[in-house]
């Protein structure tokens, strides 16, 4: 079956030499390098490699999973390797998820140069094709995977084999009317066309089909008033549904006849719904929407913590990749463990372990590459200094030389503040946290002094409170004070890191520029012993939270606790995929994914006496109904590999905010019928705080004998919803898309006060 973009390889010189296939030295150390034959396979989708050793068997891996291509000596086992590898032979595939890069060398500069192109085409390729098209490929791939002798054509037993590989447990006598209908050849098999005209009769969505009707005044369309109607009534649009209409027609519409005539065939009617524009996450929300305007303390801002590691906190590898990875999420404040390390260059690793160690410079350089790929808002250096002072004299230059003028050095008007900065006058900076001599009157008055004794009462003693030093000797513990070099103190100037004595103590004497960092057991108990007090100290002053030194898994504490209270800088292992980094992902969706979210007003305004155990005694109280209808799921990827097996799926609806809103329902689960499964069950959930809101999309394998296995999920948050018939576009367990499975739901908002005494009665 042809590709759509296969006729594009006779054109481009590149891709033809991909499909004649490559010797490629495949490098993961100095000791392990192996030869492997590389090649592009026909669909232009696929690329084929094995061992010069077999005879036959290709393993492979699609395109679409290659995120990037890094040229030259960017990897880090290229980086060390610089000096017997070329750079011009050399380059990297960045895998999507949390699957390793694989680092390539080739055996000419010229053979590098297409490959790194050709993948770059390809990559392009597939982002610019529509969602029609990308439905199509994804069909077109699943025939060819299933073609086993490559003929080109199916019967319909290897029909009947391919959909269960598909997760369809299907109506045979059905499926085969349908198969004769595509058989336009009638030879008994259907080729890759008909077996797509096939398949898209079989999965014909019968539930948009009926509200298509309920709403077309002839049945066969939707004219613009017909759909006007629609954006109205269902998908609550209101004035703007007029010109809404004429834009979704033009989007949308695929048939010329139909946009002439200002009227949506129901292939643009689905194609809508399944678009941006009709998924469950308000487009506006995408966008750089919120003020970036008001001091840092007013934003939630995306932090990762121990972010060297890629594994575990006992014997895991550190990585400049991680910091890659990290940032390329949107993250804006990383933690960097600095020790001494051998021929007077600093390194990097968590203390007291064996995890392995990098060097500083090299994550000062990699950070400098990537801070502002994804996002232009200030990235702030939590550094853990375990240095001696000729270590941190090293560690202030690096900073220094290799930021240049990123490196915040000053305040940004030359004064002392009276409140932070915003993100918006830090754009392009990077800002380091840590431990200062004095505070910013002297830096800016000029104070000379080498050297000087600072309290270490900071987090790294919490942690060892906590056991993750626990190879740590008595002789080994910290002291009470740490000498700190004026060099690298006068590069801290807004995140000025201090012990937490109380809120009290934080009220009358805490400076703007200074910040505290809590464990998230400490952090926890004070948001429920005192939260209102813990919002107000947050109005004012940043903090930062971070996981248990007992969690040497990586595992991660829920941070929506932390949220509650305003929290800024909540802390997570980011290498570590689950809940806690779904909520993660879902809250920093927004905006631009700049890394950057304004808080409510409800955890800004000092005086506004938010309690997050209390939500009901704030005078902006505001709670709203959440009612959604599960109808139906599209196209779920199997979780089981065994043959023949089929999914029984079910959906969960999690709520996390404030105590009172947490709860999760579930709809029943639809056996055998892992593909395109109807639920039409309804989840109904009351919000007391809807600003503070999250709500995550669970799909599950129903296992009557163990626990279910994990389809996937899709977190937002509540406020970036939207209304009306909409889709859920899934995200696997790292993160990343699964096209083209969804659920179709409907969402109605309802605000409580304008509920009648008897909508009242049955909410209780």
């Amino acid at each position: 079956m042809e590709s759509p973009h296969q006729t594009r390889v006779q054109d481009n010189d590149n891709l033809r030499i991909m499909t004649a296939g490559a010797v490629l030295k495949k490098v993961k150390s100095r000791m392990w390098k192996r030869q492997r034959h590389y090649k592009l396979l026909e669909d232009c989708k696929t690329v084929a490699y094995k061992s010069s050793w077999a005879r036959s068997s290709y393993s492979t891996f699609s395109v679409c999973d290659v995120e990037a291509v890094r040229e030259g000596h960017q990897s880090e086992v290229l980086l060390s390797m610089a000096d017997e590898l070329p750079e011009e032979r050399c380059f990297t595939l960045v895998f999507r998820g949390r699957r390793g890069n694989l680092d390539l060398v080739a055996e000419s500069a010229e053979e590098a140069r297409a490959w790194i192109q050709g993948m770059r085409t390809l990559i392009a390729n597939i982002e610019n094709m529509d969602d029609s098209e990308k439905y199509d490929q994804w069909v077109s791939d699943w025939f060819m995977k299933a073609d086993k002798n490559k003929d080109g054509k199916m019967n319909f037993k290897e029909v009947q084999t391919l959909l269960k590989m598909m997760n369809l447990d299907m109506n045979e006598e059905h499926a085969h009317f349908l198969f004769t209908m595509a058989d336009k050849s009638h030879t008994g098999s259907l080729d890759g066309e008909e077996f797509v005209h096939f398949y898209k009769m079989l999965t014909e969505r019968r539930e948009v089909l009926d509200l298509f009707k309920e709403y077309s005044s002839d049945g066969q369309t939707l004219s613009q008033c017909d759909l006007e109607e629609f954006l109205r009534e269902e998908q609550m649009e209101g004035e703007s549904s007029q010109a809404l209409a004429l834009e979704l027609i033009d989007r949308y519409e695929p048939s010329v006849i139909a946009k002439t005539h200002q009227c949506m065939s129901i292939d643009g009617f689905l194609m809508y719904l399944t678009s941006p524009a009709g998924s469950i996450f308000n487009p506006g929300c995408q966008s750089l929407y919120q003020d970036m305007s008001q001091p840092l303390s007013h934003y939630f801002i995306s932090s990762s913590h121990n972010t060297y590691l890629l594994e575990d906190q006992l014997r895991g590898p550190s990585s400049v990749e991680a910091y890659i990875q990290a940032l390329k999420r949107g993250c804006r404040c990383v933690e960097v463990d600095c020790w001494d390390g051998s021929n007077g260059e600093p390194v990097v690793y968590h203390g007291y372990t064996l995890t392995s160690k990098i060097l500083f410079k090299d994550v000062i350089s990699t950070i400098a590459s990537y801070a502002f790929r994804v996002s232009s808002y200030p990235v702030i250096l939590s550094i853990e200094n375990h240095c001696s002072i000729e270590q941190q004299r090293v560690m202030a230059g690096h900073l220094r030389e290799i930021l240049g003028d990123t490196l915040l050095r000053t305040t940004v008007d030359g004064k002392i503040p009276s409140a932070l900065p915003s993100p918006g006058e830090l754009r392009g900076k990077i800002l380091v946290k840590g431990k200062k001599i004095g505070g910013l009157e002297e830096s800016l008055a000029g104070v000379e002094g080498d050297t000087g004794e600072v309290s270490d009462e900071d987090e790294a003693a919490e942690m060892e409170k906590e056991g993750s030093s626990a190879e740590n000797t008595t002789s080994e513990k910290k002291k009470s004070k740490q000498s700190l070099c004026k060099e690298l103190s006068d590069l801290v100037v807004y995140c000025k890191s201090v012990h937490f004595s109380s809120f009290e103590h934080s009220r009358g004497a805490a400076k703007p520029y200074e910040m505290s960092s809590f464990s998230e057991s400490k952090a926890r108990k004070l948001t429920k012993e005192t939260g209102a007090e813990f919002v107000q100290h947050n109005t004012r002053q940043l903090t930062r939270v971070y996981p248990s030194g007992m969690r040497t898994d990586s595992s991660n504490y829920c941070p929506q606790d932390m949220w509650n209270v305003g929290c800024q800088i909540v802390a997570l292992n980011f290498q570590t995929a689950g809940l806690e980094m779904d909520l993660n992902d879902g809250l920093f969706c927004q905006n631009d994914r700049c890394g950057y979210v304004l808080k409510p007003e409800i955890l800004r305004d000092p005086n506004s006496g938010f309690d997050p155990e209390m939500p009901q005694s704030c005078p902006g109280y505001h709670p709203v109904t959440l009612s959604i209808l599960v109808i139906s799921g599209q196209q779920l990827p199997k979780t089981k590999k065994k043959e023949g097996s089929i999914g029984d799926p079910l959906v969960r609806v999690e709520i996390y905010g404030v105590s009172m809103d947490q709860a999760k329902l579930e709809t029943a689960h639809v056996e055998n019928n892992g593909f395109n499964p109807c639920w039409n069950e309804t989840l109904n959930f009351t919000l007391h705080c809807p600003e503070l809101a999250l709500v995550r999309f669970v799909v599950e394998d129903h296992d009557k004998t163990s626990k279910n296995d994990f389809i996937g999920q899709y977190t937002l948050p509540f406020t970036c919803m939207q209304p009306g018939y909409r889709h859920v576009h899934l995200l696997s367990k790292d993160g990343t898309s699964i096209p083209p499975s969804s659920l179709y739901v409907h969402v109605k908002i309802t605000e409580l006060s304008s509920l009648t005494p008897m909508d009242l009665q049955h909410e209780k």
